[in-house]
């Protein structure tokens, strides 16, 4: 028979609103929680004051006295206090008095031009009536830039030669850095020969002597090899003064020797685009590549699609459209274009670009140019030496200043100031 077991009584609702507990031995009556032990910090850490302490508050971080800096800004404020020592150092050498340069005593008088490395403008230092071209560019470009910039800067002011253009001074007008330059009036040699056509052989041969003479100098006297040696680099004024700007990506040698891919590339020699080292030799290629060009009015090799990317910053200076033969960039509309014309059977000899690698394995591959037989014998032995594929055959700038060529140039009766009045 089975046995009946009752069910347990139900459990209430507890009220727990006149509980009270008993005091916390941790925590002392009428206090605020004491710490028995100070929590660790990170080693180089400062521990902030305590929140609920005005005076300590105040001082950390609520004084209104004391700017709470951005990221941005606090990266702006570095590198401004970096070109701001640099300037102060550059301005400390008494062997070349600078101007007191100021932004409020320079009158924009035109726009020179747009480059990878910023503006320029011409303008006029009122106090001395001086015309200089202002070469402006941002504290706030990307690190490249403004290492560019300053090596730049510190090259220019060294550098005391009547063939490398000459620095009045620089100086910071936030958010840019200004660097005010001997303004040449004539332009670069790039603008010249697409304005007029190819050069005059007869100065072909001076501008071969001076840029010679320039490489020298940066050589023998600091060391540098420019790495961008091409028509845009190379200013004229209506004095006939032949001069080498834009060292952006200059670089000073390590046992005369650099391994850096930098300068622009078609005028690049054939062991710098594959990669090797290379020397100041280099610079001879890219001045034999320019000398053709000047002498011819066209580019030595193939057609190279046109791209901004790496101009000089005195291309657009005299209002002509630049054909900026500085990339290897193949334009991709214009080849579907022609691939559409193909398609229909069109004739497209002498239209198409040269890609990157077709333009490098000519370089490297092929023969080098030759200047013509339309010139004396004296100017294509020149070109010849300048233009020899392998390194070690090529000679440096001092061994080509005793070329024949150069005793020509020295020896020169032409009248290069009458000639910049013509155009």
């Amino acid at each position: 028979m089975a046995t009946y077991t009752p069910s347990p009584p139900l459990r209430t609702k507890r009220n727990f609103k006149a509980l009270v507990l008993p005091d916390d031995p941790i925590i002392p009556p009428g206090g605020d929680p004491v710490a028995t032990r100070p929590a660790p910090v990170p080693a180089g850490k400062r521990r902030p004051p305590p929140l609920g302490d005005d005076q300590a508050v105040k001082g950390f971080v609520l004084d209104p006295t004391i700017p709470v800096e951005s990221p941005a800004t606090s990266r702006r404020s570095a590198i401004q206090a970096t070109l701001t020592n640099t300037l102060a150092k550059l301005d400390l050498r008494k062997d070349a008095p600078r101007l007191d340069l100021k932004n409020e005593d320079l009158k924009k008088l035109a726009d020179l031009g747009q480059g990878n490395g910023g503006s320029v403008v011409k303008v006029e230092h009122i106090p001395t009536g001086t015309i200089m071209a202002k070469k402006i560019v941002l504290i706030d470009a990307k690190s490249s830039v403004r290492k560019q910039i300053l090596r730049e800067l510190q090259i220019m002011h060294e550098c005391h030669s009547e063939y490398i253009i000459s620095c009045f001074g620089s100086f910071l007008a936030e958010p840019n850095i200004c660097i005010c330059m001997e303004f040449m009036d004539k332009g670069s040699f790039d603008g010249i020969y697409r304005k007029i056509g190819a050069i005059d052989i007869n100065v072909v041969c001076l501008v071969a002597h001076s840029v010679l003479e320039g490489l020298t100098y940066l050589y023998d006297v600091h060391r540098i090899i420019h790495r961008d040696i091409k028509p845009s680099n190379i200013l004229l004024n209506s004095e006939g003064s032949i001069k080498l700007c834009d060292f952006g990506v200059s670089g000073e040698l390590i046992n005369s020797i650099a391994n850096t891919f930098v300068g622009t590339s078609i005028y690049m020699s054939p062991e710098r685009i594959q990669g090797a080292e290379y020397s100041v030799k280099s610079d001879v290629w890219s001045l034999g590549i320019t000398l053709v060009e000047l002498a011819t009015g066209s580019f030595p090799f193939c057609d190279v699609e046109d791209d901004d990317d790496n101009l000089s910053d005195l291309d657009d200076q005299y209002g002509t459209t630049p054909t900026h033969r500085d990339s290897f960039a193949f334009n991709k509309k214009k080849e579907k274009r022609l691939s559409k014309r193909r398609s229909k059977g069109a004739d497209l000899q002498g239209e198409m670009s040269l890609s990157i690698i077709e333009l490098m394995h000519q370089i490297v591959r092929e023969p080098a140019p030759r200047i013509g037989s339309q010139f004396c014998e004296e100017a294509q032995e020149f070109v010849d030496a300048c233009l020899a594929k392998d390194p070690d055959e090529r000679h440096s700038p001092k061994t080509l200043l005793e070329y024949r060529w150069m005793d020509d140039a020295r020896d020169s009766t032409f009248d290069l100031k009458a000639w910049t009045s013509t155009f």
